[in-house]
């Protein structure tokens, strides 16, 4: 891999409602501190992450007021506002944050309407361009979780709505309500997942719905693995690389976020853009 080919766009592009992003994006998780709580040690180095995935032509970047709490969103916004023309800034509500690694469901409405404020104040923006309900809570009325950021939309203050760690019917509830542009749930890098994540991705397939799939570098087992390295040799690459080949391959409405820390670990995501898998090959990859 060479620079040349550090491309975003050499994934192609996928559709969120009216606007488009290239298939690679970058997920901003990991640039806060350890347990996704606090901010990073080193704010400079975060800084620069952010900045050149944007060079690299990444223009969706993945987020949630979760992250840090906060520390995520302002992160962005002090590396990158005023957003170049493009750029996608998808966000999430839906948690509560008591210590590092601790999550805590909440889909109370005035729960996400707080959190949808707070991220506009963070980001820096009248209206944010996707807003993902981040975990459905047993607690509360599905229903009532989405109706409550239909209304912020309806108001102005959100462009597109997205969900995340949802099944088939979450999907459906909500598409009775309004329109829904993406789904974010973890899917194996190996095409080792569940009958019930393939059954999301085909329905997101069916009906032209992002599919952005969340830690899309986890683990493989090692049959995989020693396939993922044979197929890695082969193209000068690495497994990860192969990792993130594989899924951009499996289907034309999976958008990978891979997140990172490190400068050079992002452009080592984003070259993989361009590994052109053959059928043989995925063949081989799959499960």
């Amino acid at each position: 891999m060479n620079a040349r080919t550090r491309d975003a766009g050499a994934a192609g592009t996928v559709a969120l409602g009216d606007l488009v992003v290239n298939r690679l994006g970058f997920g901003a998780m990991r640039l806060t501190g350890p347990g996704v709580w606090g901010p990073p040690a080193d704010r400079a180095a975060a800084h620069a992450v952010l900045r050149r995935a944007v060079e690299l032509n990444v223009n969706l970047i993945d987020t949630a007021d979760s992250y840090g709490p906060h520390a995520d969103e302002e992160l962005i916004a002090e590396a990158l506002h005023p957003y170049p023309a493009g750029l996608v800034i998808a966000t999430k509500a839906g948690w509560q944050r008591p210590g590092p690694g601790q999550w805590v469901p909440d889909g109370r409405p005035q729960h996400l309407r707080e959190a949808v404020e707070g991220s506009l104040r963070r980001l820096k923006l009248e209206r944010i361009d996707v807003v993902q309900f981040h975990t459905p809570d047993p607690k509360v009325r599905f229903e009532d979780s989405i109706g409550a950021l239909a209304e912020l939309q309806r108001a102005g203050k959100i462009r597109h709505l997205g969900l995340s760690n949802v099944d088939v019917d979450q999907i459906e509830r909500a598409r009775r309500i309004t329109e829904i542009v993406s789904v974010q749930n973890r899917l194996a890098a190996d095409g080792s997942d569940d009958a019930e994540e393939r059954d999301v991705l085909a329905y997101c397939e069916r009906n032209r719905i992002a599919y952005l799939p969340w830690a899309p570098l986890g683990g493989l087992g090692a049959k995989q693995t020693a396939a993922f390295e044979r197929v890695a040799r082969a193209h000068g690459a690495t497994p990860n690389q192969i990792a993130l080949a594989y899924l951009l391959h499996r289907s034309p409405v999976i958008a990978p976020i891979p997140g990172t820390s490190s400068v050079a670990h992002l452009e080592e995501n984003v070259a993989a853009a361009s590994i052109a898998l053959s059928d043989e090959e995925f063949a081989e990859l799959s499960p």
